[in-house]
């Protein structure tokens, strides 16, 4: 009597997953009963606009705690509102460095707009205080494509511009994977995915192992601080967290 071994097709299709990029690797190699003992951690959502259990809040509207000044040992920005202010001289660092992570980070312009291009609520959000995803107000304001507001800075503008009114709350939702050194001394690139105010602007970007411009910090590295940007404007942050996916790093 034939039989019919009706875990081939679950087999191969978990493992086309896995080629897709859809699962890891590591699940797809293992048999049908494995793949399902093999349960992904519970993580807790949180309440809407929060951070989940798995997070590590940089910023809850307290106090700065989490950083360090550019210049100084404490940074100066003001806390006020349950937000802080850039404010001069210098940015601040994250005090823990990160590699591969999910960054979470509202922001807000001046609500009463000054000046243009550039100089309009000009900042940035540097993964591993290197490569910046370029804060600025671009609402009826024009600047040069790779430089305005989403930006990959200097590398890849944004698929749209997503751009709220001056003074109201941005909202950056960004998966960084960090450049990587493999075995025979090359660079694998990483990858830059962002989402504004909900809208997909960059995706899946190549991140190469140089520094964009204005980095703080250059030079390859296995892990880097957050690093928030002083541009000489007044924009405000709010709700920063972050979210490790190097396992190694966990």
């Amino acid at each position: 009597m034939k039989t019919t071994d009706h875990s081939a097709p679950f087999a191969s299709g978990f493992r086309q997953f896995a080629l897709l990029g859809l699962i890891p690797l590591s699940l797809a190699l293992l048999t049908p009963a494995q793949a399902e003992d093999a349960q992904p951690p519970v993580v807790d959502p949180g309440q809407p606009g929060g951070a989940p259990s798995d997070a590590i809040v940089l910023f809850a509207g307290k106090d700065l705690s989490q950083f360090r000044g550019q210049n100084q040992p404490e940074p100066k920005w003001k806390v006020e509102n349950g937000a802080v202010e850039s404010t001069p001289p210098g940015g601040i660092f994250s005090k823990e460095e990160f590699a591969d992570c999910q960054l979470h980070v509202e922001w807000a312009a001046p609500a009463v707009p000054a000046g243009e291009g550039q100089g309009r609520g000009n900042s940035g959000v540097y993964l591993m205080g290197r490569y910046e995803i370029q804060v600025l107000d671009c609402y009826n304001n024009k600047t040069y494509p790779n430089g305005q507001c989403g930006a990959f800075y200097g590398h890849n503008p944004p698929l749209v511009n997503a751009c709220r009114k001056p003074g109201e709350w941005q909202v950056y939702d960004i998966i960084f994977h960090a450049p990587k050194r493999l075995a025979d001394g090359k660079v694998q690139p990483g990858s830059y995915t962002v989402l504004h105010n909900g809208v997909l602007i960059q995706d899946h970007i190549p991140v190469g192992e140089a520094s964009t411009t204005a980095a703080p910090l250059s030079g390859y590295a296995e892990k880097g601080p957050l690093y928030l940007q002083d541009h000489g404007n007044p924009v405000c942050f709010r709700n920063i967290w972050i979210r490790r996916l190097d396992a190694a790093a966990k």
